[in-house]
């Protein structure tokens, strides 16, 4: 792979940092601390921010692309994705619509990424059975589909009313709206994504990504047998940049356990020790640390699995500062990503994905 055509990417779930005080901020201020810390990312070089959906207290933004909007107005060359959308509580038709109009004030620069997404307060909230999770999923991503072609449609199912020559607007400028598939380990999952020629963003978010090595290989034989496309797959993990290791792991680690215990909580998992949390710095995906430190092991990542884009889940930390999230994403735009490419350029040619 080009190295010069690797993307870099940020994500946020608008978590609600803390102000200068030490209080964690409201909704409101979340959502215009998440736009503040997109224009930044503009200025500094990252290539993507993505926007994720989630129902909850601890976290701000809902409907993704309607932040995304604002972000378009006041950026120039940053794409503006979702990260998921979660396509199975929300109807295809309005989501390409929403997603046209961000692509629209964007001039181009709109991208879905697709999702069942990480938890499920969306199916009551929106007056969905749970006891329908795959078939509402399977059945919306096949409308989407056919609504990229950006014609006419005629489709039926089950989980929403037909269509019968039905037209949708607004239509983009380029003709096809670009659409991922975020997954997060389903091998099913993987060859729906390849079925419908989907570019695949893969959630990694502990554990060393050598092991998703295999749904990268999965999604390239799929394509390939399925007669679809195969294209450079992206990944998402958490990170946090600052001075020092010893810094980000002390600014990260607290809000980082916040979350994940009250998660874990809901899931049945054990709190999180402190040496499980070093153990994913050192050898997993949670990518902490000064920007030479981070830098190589983003480089080791995209060896791993030979991806194309590595997105950073950088407001992870949850109750971090915003100062601190801001100082992150510039050190990861200006510093990082540059090193990271450096690193990747000084391998012998072919040597990208080699590992695997």
């Amino acid at each position: 792979m080009d190295v010069s055509q690797i993307e870099f990417g940020i994500d946020s779930f608008g978590d609600r940092p803390r102000d200068d005080r030490g209080e964690i901020v409201s909704h409101a201020q979340a959502i215009r601390a998440a736009v503040a810390e997109a224009v930044l990312a503009d200025q500094v070089g990252i290539d993507v921010v993505a926007l994720g959906e989630h129902h909850r207290p601890e976290y701000a933004i809902s409907s993704p692309e309607t932040v995304l909007a604002g972000i378009a107005t006041a950026t120039k060359r940053i794409r503006l994705a979702s990260g998921v959308t979660v396509l199975s509580s929300d109807d295809p038709v309005r989501v390409f619509q929403r997603f046209a109009t961000v692509d629209a004030l964007s001039s181009g620069r709109a991208q879905v990424i697709l999702g069942r997404g990480s938890f499920t307060e969306s199916f009551p909230l929106f007056g969905y059975d749970l006891k329908d999770y795959e078939v509402l999923f399977e059945e919306k991503i096949d409308l989407f589909h056919r609504l990229l072609d950006e014609k006419p449609v005629t489709w039926e199912g089950t989980t929403r009313a037909a269509l019968q020559d039905a037209d949708v607007y607004p239509k983009t400028e380029s003709g096809r709206l670009d659409t991922w598939v975020g997954v997060g380990g389903s091998p099913q999952s993987v060859i729906r994504t390849a079925r419908y020629g989907f570019r695949l963003m893969l959630a990694i978010i502990g554990g060393a990504p050598d092991r998703f090595a295999p749904y990268v290989d999965l999604y390239r034989r799929a394509s390939e047998q399925l007669g679809t496309t195969a294209q450079p797959v992206g990944m998402h993990s958490p990170g946090f940049v600052a001075a020092t290791d010893a810094e980000a792991k002390e600014l990260f680690y607290t809000g980082y356990k916040e979350i994940r215990d009250r998660i874990g909580a809901l899931r049945g998992w054990p709190p999180l020790r402190r040496e499980e949390f070093d153990a994913d710095v050192e050898h997993g995906s949670l990518y902490v640390g000064s920007v030479e430190t981070v830098a190589a092991r983003i480089a080791h990542a995209i060896r791993a699995l030979d991806a194309g884009r590595f997105d950073m889940i950088y407001s992870a930390a949850g109750t971090v500062s915003a100062s601190a999230r801001m100082r992150s994403v510039e050190l990861y735009g200006a510093q990082v990503i540059p090193r990271v490419r450096e690193i990747l350029a000084e391998l012998p040619a072919g040597a990208v994905g080699a590992a695997r």
